[in-house]
């Protein structure tokens, strides 16, 4: 598989975030932090998400993604979109609940000429393990079948 990255792009408010190879919670204070500065632009209107060259999303990714869209959604009154080719993730997104978090697209969006890559922004551990246990709470409150699968993880990790 290959290293995960993320990258951005946004033109006129307009924000796309493509998460490529197999992205993992070492990239969750890069994506958390990009999240930040996206939410402060006075021109923010729209997001999307495109996990078409994503190979694989780990649930603090997943949760990071939660917590992007519920944000959107107080924050600034609409769903965000997600766009996802891959039958496997589309799967995975589904028995999260994203399809009541997003508009689900499975197909692949629009690629915008301009998109780069983030740089990553490296967390120290106890902000990392915060993070993680943030984005499963966010997984946790989505279904009682999220809360049954990440109880233990979050409970271990509070306790470590």
């Amino acid at each position: 598989m290959q290293e995960g990255k993320i990258q951005a792009a946004s033109h006129n408010g307009a924000y796309v975030i493509r998460l490529v190879g197999d992205v993992r919670l070492t990239l969750c204070t890069t994506i958390d932090e990009y999240f930040l500065s996206m939410y402060a632009d006075p021109d923010f209107a729209s997001v999307w998400v495109d996990l078409c060259d994503a190979e694989g999303v780990d649930s603090t990714t997943l949760g990071l993604l939660a917590k992007l869209a519920l944000q959107v959604k107080e924050r600034f009154g609409f769903q965000p979109a997600i766009y996802s080719c891959d039958p496997g993730i589309n799967r995975l997104l589904k028995s999260m609940g994203f399809q009541r978090l997003f508009e689900l697209h499975e197909e692949a969006c629009a690629n915008p000429e301009d998109i780069g890559e983030i740089p990553q922004v490296e967390g120290n551990e106890d902000a990392v393990k915060e993070k993680v246990i943030e984005a499963h709470r966010v997984l946790m409150g989505l279904s009682e079948e999220n809360r049954a699968k990440f109880k233990d993880l979050v409970t271990a990790l509070e306790h470590s």
